[in-house]
């Protein structure tokens, strides 16, 4: 089926609109960040970025993230690997139901528990510290990792698996040797996803950690969004610098996240 000048002109003209409406706010953000701070001359002011690092204690804030995000991603990507070749490749009984069970993770939203986890966890002594801001998180990450390694795991050839256990292959093997890396575009979807949503979280950080010593990043920018909110200039810049470690994250592994999607989407 052949498609006309206009249909592909029209399809580039969408394609365009959806770019710029999602570009837009990025650039103004950027421009922003480089403006002339309040009772300063134009120009580019660069300056912005370390004055709002230093002002703003980023380096403690980004630091604390880096912390949790990487506590989170270790433990959600073995577990979620693990629970979906288990789901994916093996029939137990009561793997629907228990399948079903890890889906709640999915449909429950964090604002309905983070209260009576709180007082659970203080119950424990556990808040105020990085598993407390880590482990909800982690919950709710092999809960959606769980459901997209299934999927991943059930789409390829079950002849992998057989090829596997005539060589005498146990079932850890097999994952760890072929089915592990035949998926590893999934899998890097999967961290990339991770890590954006872990730096992103303000909710759980925020009840987890009442002290304020182990505020991370979005909990910094919004106690410093608290002092400065008259310098647009320095808000800006502190935005960019909280986005900046995902924007890298995603520009550096950006050709396996798009694979990863449309494979997902595939199946």
């Amino acid at each position: 089926m052949r498609v006309s000048r206009a249909e592909t002109s029209m399809n580039y003209v969408i394609l365009l609109g959806f770019a710029a409406f999602a570009l837009i706010p990025v650039l103004t953000i950027l421009a922003t960040s480089v403006s002339a701070p309040l009772g300063e001359s134009g120009g580019l002011h660069l300056s912005n970025f370390a004055k709002a690092w230093t002002i703003g204690g980023f380096g403690r804030s980004l630091g604390n993230s880096v912390v949790v995000a990487a506590i989170v991603m270790t433990l959600s990507i073995v577990l979620s690997v693990l629970a979906g070749y288990a789901f994916g490749t093996m029939k137990f009984r009561g793997s629907t139901a228990l399948f079903y069970l890890f889906l709640l993770g999915l449909m429950i939203p964090a604002e309905a528990t983070i209260i009576p986890l709180f007082f659970d966890l203080r119950s424990l002594g556990l808040t105020d510290n990085y598993l407390a801001i880590a482990m909800p998180q982690v919950a709710q990450s092999v809960a959606f990792g769980t459901f997209w390694m299934r999927a991943q795991f059930r789409a390829m050839p079950v002849s992998l698996l057989e090829a596997a256990a005539l060589d005498g292959a146990d079932p850890m093997r097999a994952l760890t040797r072929i089915m592990a890396p035949a998926a590893r575009p999934a899998i890097l979807t999967m961290l990339v996803l991770v890590f954006m949503w872990t730096w992103n979280e303000f909710l759980i950080a925020l009840i987890m950690a009442p002290g304020g010593r182990l505020r991370t990043a979005p909990l910094g920018l919004a106690n410093f969004q608290g002092q400065y909110t008259a310098e647009t200039a320095l808000l800006a810049a502190g935005a960019v610098i909280v986005a900046l470690p995902t924007v890298i994250l995603f520009l550096f592994l950006q050709r396996h996240f798009i694979r990863g999607m449309l494979e997902g989407a595939a199946q």
